[in-house]
């Protein structure tokens, strides 16, 4: 299972970015999935989460903001971010965790890092 993300940029505060998380490989189902952020020097922290079934939950400081979607079909994840803010500078992670055979439990994979870089 590979999880490959794209989107990462660079732009000016006020400005909109969208990311994109793909899932590949023997996938039976997918469950939550997830987006993280690590800004230099601080804490990785979770930014937003979405279930199977579309439930989402957010981080305080993108409550607003950013936007969490899936694609089940395309085993792809979404997170729109508008109003961006230079706070909102980090590495982007994706994170879903996936059972990829009927009977065996999910397990949480992890897409490649992409930069968000936000200036003021």
């Amino acid at each position: 299972v590979q999880l490959q993300a794209y989107g990462g940029g660079l732009v000016q505060a006020g400005g909109s970015l969208r990311l994109s998380c793909a899932a590949s490989g023997t996938i039976f189902t997918i469950n939550t999935m997830r987006w993280y952020r690590q800004a230099p020097g601080k804490q990785q922290e979770l930014v937003a989460a979405i279930t199977g079934d579309g439930s989402t939950n957010y981080a305080d400081s993108v409550k607003g903001r950013f936007t969490i979607s899936r694609d089940n079909a395309k085993k792809t994840v979404y997170l729109q971010m508008n109003n961006l803010k230079p706070e909102d500078t980090a590495v982007y992670y994706c994170n879903a965790d996936i059972k990829v055979y009927r009977g065996v439990m999910s397990r949480g994979y992890w897409g490649q890092g992409t930069h968000v870089t936000v200036s003021s």
